[in-house]
């Protein structure tokens, strides 16, 4: 998968170098990203590749599934070791769909379906394993056509975009699935009351990118072109809504959801071209629009956009990336660097092919750069170029590997 100079493979347990690796450029941080058949990792000079796997939210770890005869292997690794854990066989084919935000315990589907990227394809019944490196906690045959998003943070719920109508799904809802009963239900409002039958939001458009809060508590999802969606707040009111996007807040630990509207022009343009990204103390989370130009500002705290701003507008798909003083976008071959305590533009520079994919160093010195079949990594203050390493096949560039 991340063939050519300086690549290497994992196909199975143990990474291997490839006769140029001696030449192969050092990455200064281990970065997460995808590549055209699964996820990568990228630490100093090595490469790793895992077909049918997923990160966990601090990119500590990877859960890999590969066929093993009628059954499926499945097994952890460490993203800054390599380290394997011991391989385990499950029942049936399955691959990894959901984990939760303590990086220990995985949701298994047996079709590969992201929250954020398409949607299932109709079915009656939806069957799910959750494992650990222990082996299955829990098998669950759910009826109609669910898609796991993540765990409860007590980890005994699994919330779950549930599609309607199940064999011919345009539409679903967020639900959360008690797993000692087996049995979805709905969440509850902000005030944590039960949302009553007949109230739950459904929704029609795509959802875009997924942040979760520094705390682990919170996870944020933005989603655009809602065409006559009612937020539960109206449902349960009787006050007529209609959002063109929102970003859907879920509280791990409560279970409660709550929708922030965004403001036109958000969500009138695709959705690819929407990006979000959060301050690292939590409090601020930001979504740009790079085809409009648009920015806000929400505080995570009151729920509610704080400020909004208006750049130079762009094509193509957008990226984000926050630290304390600044948000970084990136879209077309443009990255802009946006001062927050104004909430204006404070700087932009150009690289050298289309941006996919922006991740900030531990220490915010560098800003590493998603390209086409590279990334590169520059001074953040000034946007020099610091390095770069080929990357064939690279999709986006996702974060930091190894590095809680």
């Amino acid at each position: 998968m991340l063939a050519g100079t300086g690549a290497a493979a994992l196909v199975g347990c143990d990474p291997a170098r490839s006769p140029n690796s001696t030449t192969a450029v050092t990455i200064p941080d281990a970065l997460l990203v995808e590549v055209d058949d699964g996820l990568g990792v990228l630490r100093g000079a090595d490469r790793q590749t895992i077909p049918h796997s997923l990160a966990t939210a601090d990119g500590l770890a990877i859960y890999a599934t590969a066929p093993e005869g009628a059954d499926t292997a499945f097994w952890r690794i460490d993203t800054a070791t390599g380290r394997t854990s011991t391989r385990l066989k499950l029942p049936g084919r399955w691959v990894p769909q959901a984990v939760s935000v303590s990086g220990t315990k995985v949701a298994l589907t047996s079709n590969e379906v992201n929250v954020t990227k398409g949607r299932p394809e109709g079915r009656d019944v939806t069957p799910v394993l959750i494992a650990d490196v222990t082996g299955v906690q829990h098998r669950l045959e759910l009826r109609g056509n669910f898609v796991p998003e993540t765990f409860t943070e007590d980890l005994a719920g699994l919330f779950v975009l549930e599609w309607l109508p199940a064999k011919a799904p345009d539409r679903y809802r967020v639900r959360v699935v008690d797993l000692a009963t087996r049995a979805p239900g709905p969440l509850y409002t902000r005030t944590k009351a039960p949302i009553p039958p007949g109230a739950e939001e459904e929704m029609r458009g795509d959802g875009r990118q997924a942040v979760l809060a520094p705390d682990r508590t919170t996870l944020y999802t933005l989603y655009t072109h809602q065409p006559d969606h009612q937020h539960t707040r109206n449902l349960i009111s009787g006050r007529p809504g209609n959002a063109h996007a929102f970003v859907h807040t879920l509280n791990l630990a409560a279970r409660w959801a709550y929708c922030i509207d965004l403001p036109h022009p958000f969500g009138v343009a695709s959705a690819s071209g929407h990006a979000m990204a959060i301050s690292p103390d939590g409090g601020q989370l930001f979504v740009a629009d790079v085809t409009s130009g648009s920015v806000a500002e929400i505080s995570t705290e009151e729920l509610t956009v704080r400020r909004t701003a208006t750049l130079a507008k762009d094509t193509g798909a957008g990226h984000a990336a926050a630290d304390p003083d600044r948000l970084f976008i990136g879209a077309g071959t443009a990255v802009r660097t946006v001062g927050l305590a104004r909430l204006r533009l404070a700087a932009d520079w150009q690289v050298r092919e289309r941006v996919a994919g922006l991740v900030l160093s531990p220490d915010s010195k560098r800003l590493y750069v998603g390209q086409t079949d590279a990334v590169s990594w520059h001074d953040s203050a000034t946007g020099a170029e610091l390095g770069r390493v080929a990357v064939p096949g690279l999709v986006v560039l996702h974060g930091l590997a190894g590095h809680a």
